[in-house]
């Protein structure tokens, strides 16, 4: 799609993945955003001919473009963050993701450094804010594997709901795997992203979580082909169906791999980089 003329300004900026409109609102009212050199006002529209720079860094001529509308799904092994840098130099899940031009990896949610399983990334800041926004009620499963004995009072305490440091948090679904004993695995389902929140949820029943692994996100199932450490371009059709769940508009439009085609040539997805 051709260049996208004026839009308003936290629509763009929201888009290249600073975060959420309502968020991009506030920067522009605290002045860390520039139009054509000059600071930005609430309501101001914008081009890709226009020059823009927040806390002045510039962005790029196609962030006022239509993003390339782009997800990628990534199974992450435990013991990789999720964020770009770390003071300790630990491992980062943008490491193996492929390098872009004039576009940047936004993480739809996180998960911590001893949990693994299904990371969504997509160029779309705009797909991922609506994917993690509470209001949206998008479901998320893990695969828990707790140490102790786990009791039908405890299990319905969590359905019911547990008061957290946080506020209320609960499971709307919880199923029995496999396992007996003191090492027992289950699926839970929960609607939000909160810090640990799977984990502190077990923990208030007196129980450990030893093992967690995310399996679903929203409609999208970690596939058995995708080894840890690996990850793959969704197809439209499924990247369609995100944006639907999202309540957004999908504009099909070239991938990254057609956009960096002499970068990436021959290479396979698993080993590429950022």
């Amino acid at each position: 799609m051709d260049i996208v003329l004026d839009e308003k300004l936290q629509k763009v900026l929201a888009r290249a993945g600073f975060g959420s409109r309502r968020e991009m609102e506030h920067w522009i009212k605290a002045g860390r955003v520039k139009v054509n050199g000059k600071i930005a006002t609430l309501g101001d529209r914008v081009s890709s001919k226009d020059k823009i720079t927040v806390d002045g860094k510039k962005l790029s001529a196609n962030t006022a473009r239509s993003v390339i509308q782009t997800v990628i799904l990534y199974n992450k092994p435990i013991g990789e963050i999720c964020s770009r840098n770390d003071p300790e130099g630990r491992p980062s899940v943008f490491d193996k993701l492929p390098r872009l031009q004039h576009a940047r990896w936004v993480a739809v949610g996180r998960l911590d450094i001893n949990t693994s399983g299904l990371l969504l990334f997509t160029t779309d800041g705009e797909l991922a804010n609506k994917l993690m926004h509470p209001s949206m009620q998008i479901e998320r499963e893990y695969a828990v594997r707790v140490n102790g004995e786990v009791s039908k009072e405890m299990i319905q305490s969590m359905h019911n709901g547990v008061l957290l440091e946080d506020g209320l948090a609960k499971f709307t679904d919880i199923q029995f795997f496999s396992g007996e004993g003191a090492n027992q695995w289950y699926h839970v389902v929960i609607l939000e992203g909160r810090n640990r929140e799977v984990r502190r949820l077990w923990e208030s029943q007196g129980v450990k979580v030893s093992r967690l692994k995310r399996v679903r996100y929203g409609n999208v199932f970690i596939p058995s082909v995708i080894k840890v450490g690996q990850f793959r371009e969704m197809p439209a059709s499924e990247v369609k169906e995100l944006y639907s769940l999202a309540g957004l508009s999908y504009r099909p439009s070239k991938s990254y791999k057609q956009q960096n085609s002499k970068q990436h040539s021959g290479k396979s997805f698993s080993r590429s980089r950022r």
